[in-house]
């Protein structure tokens, strides 16, 4: 069986052409839209992706105004940073870049962000949104998740999806959001994880598997019922080499698959635009 791929960059396509139109109608209402960010350190992953972030909210239209902070910046500089950009009238979104350095209690900054201006959907307000299927900004790569599976036409609603995975940025998210009555969801959900030991029995019985461990290869081929839809959302890094969570050959069993490289990650930076022009629009007052 030779799996059919499932790229995110088409569908990360789609999703800003939807923003197009969306953006005109802000500038032409006289408000242009902002990402602000912030990255603490030199680590030259965040900052490839913190420039790439800048690069593309550019294109957009966006002003990117930026906080860079130095590798021995204290928790008082971040916050100070983050309520910097929360009280600026041209930021509507605000990304604080993971990870910080070791001196930095990230959740702690966090909760200092603007809930409103969070486009990572991480704000324990916005997760709680989320959970009460309240209006806000969603967590960026499990919506990026939903629309990979909408624009493939990947039946959802009525199926089985294991969640190989329960962190707070992917795993439990996915789960709430997958789980809501709504076309492109309203799925039978199941989280797993590594401390359950007989894990293979649940997604081998599951229509679609997401993996989301951050343990390199953790999900196998004989983990797989033949057929299944898989989605790898899990990575981990070393260096610069993305490790996944989804062994190669299970391209071998599955029907459809991600790309190890451009699966989700186009998919996570187009919703987080979503978030940013929906914020933005709320402050318009254009919704």
């Amino acid at each position: 069986m030779t799996a059919r791929m499932l790229p995110g960059g088409p569908v990360a396509d789609a999703v800003f052409a939807d923003l197009a139109p969306r953006i005109d109608a802000l500038l032409a209402a006289g408000h242009r839209p902002g990402l602000g960010t912030i990255l603490v350190g030199d680590d030259s992953a965040s900052a490839g992706y913190i420039r790439m972030k800048m690069e593309k909210a550019e294109s957009l239209g966006f002003t990117s105004p930026h906080h860079h902070l130095p590798q021995d910046a204290t928790q008082a500089d971040v916050l100070a940073a983050i309520r910097d950009l929360n009280e600026a009238d041209d930021v509507d979104g605000i990304l604080l870049q993971h990870p910080t350095p070791p001196q930095i209690d990230f959740d702690a900054a966090l909760l200092t962000l603007d809930p409103d201006k969070d486009v990572d959907g991480l704000h324990p307000v916005n997760m709680g949104r989320l959970a009460l299927g309240m209006p806000g900004p969603v967590p960026c790569t499990p919506a990026g998740i939903e629309a990979l599976l909408a624009h493939y036409d990947i039946p959802v609603s009525g199926r089985e999806v294991c969640i190989l995975g329960r962190g707070t940025t992917l795993g439990r998210p996915l789960a709430l959001l997958l789980s809501q009555k709504r076309p492109t969801a309203n799925a039978a959900v199941t989280v797993v994880h590594t401390g359950v030991p007989d894990w293979p029995r649940y997604t081998k019985r599951a229509d679609i598997v997401i993996a989301a461990a951050g343990v390199p290869g953790i999900l196998q081929p004989e983990h797989l019922t033949p057929g299944v839809t898989v989605v790898g959302g899990g990575v981990r890094y070393e260096g610069r080499k993305l490790l996944p969570d989804v062994d190669e050959r299970c391209e071998e069993v599955a029907g459809a698959i991600t790309p190890r490289i451009g699966g989700v990650g186009p998919t996570t930076i187009a919703l987080l635009f979503r978030n940013a022009v929906e914020s933005a629009e709320r402050r318009a007052g254009l919704r």
